[in-house]
């Protein structure tokens, strides 16, 4: 497995094996053990999929070295305060039965009961100094966001002794957010892509149907193809074996550069969520 290198020098493995709405219980538990025993060695949750008890026993039932594997999960939108945070840490912990986390992210920036008078701005500074603090205590081996526009991240920055090194955002093929990821790579945040499929729409395509031909590819595979050849990192998501596995071999082949574009243009994608006008 390939990896991008964050700021302060960790490796993370270059795809991440999401598991946004896959249950609770054996759904999740053998999807996460397959895609462990397939070759994935990044695993993305949060506390708000209610399946980081089944993340984490499949973690440990898979017999790899704790180390070998890059956990993530992220703080929910009724956890933004800093001692709120903190038992919300713990207990993410605890589910997911280990003691650090690879990557802590906020999930939100400004969650729907924080919108009064920016309130959100000072909560996002109490749990980053949690946040910090857990990082230089050695529980937490990188910290970041997720869903922070530009505005978000330029009210939190002056505010920290540890930047965010990473910001994980809605990217796919026609979904380039050129103006987020300039600012972020601006602050050397590496950019991960959720939902790196875009909607649907993408497989319905001819013009994209085509291009996958063209390099022997599935269309899945192109567009996780496209997130890492713009320097992405790539998030899929399945609970079906096969495009579990399938969706790992993206690292034989590149996009030739006019294909890229071509990819960059789609339109009637699916688009980032307003973190501002979101209603939770």
């Amino acid at each position: 497995m390939e990896s991008y290198v964050l700021k302060n020098g960790v490796k993370i493995p270059k795809i991440g094996f999401g598991t946004w709405k896959l249950k609770e219980g054996e759904e999740a538990y053998q999807s996460v053990l397959h895609a462990l025993k397939v070759g994935y060695r990044h695993i993305d949750t949060a506390q708000v999929y209610g399946n980081e008890a089944s993340v984490g026993r499949a973690i440990k039932d898979s017999d790899i070295p704790r180390e070998e594997i890059f956990l993530t999960t992220k703080i929910w939108n009724d956890k933004h305060s800093y001692s709120l945070a903190k038992q919300a840490v713990e207990e993410s912990m605890q589910k997911l039965q280990v003691d650090y986390l690879d990557l802590l992210l906020i999930h939100w920036p400004n969650p729907v009961h924080l919108r009064k008078d920016k309130a959100w701005m000072q909560a996002n500074q109490e749990v980053w100094q949690l946040m910090e603090e857990l990082y230089q205590a050695g529980k937490l081996k990188s910290i970041g966001v997720s869903n922070f526009m530009v505005h978000h991240l330029a009210a939190l920055l002056p505010h920290t002794k540890v930047k965010p090194m990473v910001n994980q955002v809605l990217l796919a093929p026609g979904t380039t957010q050129d103006d987020l990821v300039n600012f972020c790579r601006q602050h050397d945040m590496l950019l991960e892509a959720y939902s790196p499929l875009g909607s649907g729409s993408l497989f319905e395509q001819e013009q994209v149907k085509e291009i996958a031909q063209k390099y022997n590819k599935s269309v899945a595979q192109l567009a996780l193809r496209w997130s890492l050849d713009k320097g992405f990192l790539p998030l899929p998501k399945s609970k079906t074996p096969a495009n579990i596995e399938s969706n790992l071999a993206i690292f034989d082949f590149e996009l030739d550069p006019e294909d890229r574009k071509k990819l960059d243009l789609l339109e009637g994608l699916k688009t980032q969520s307003d973190p501002d006008q979101v209603d939770f």
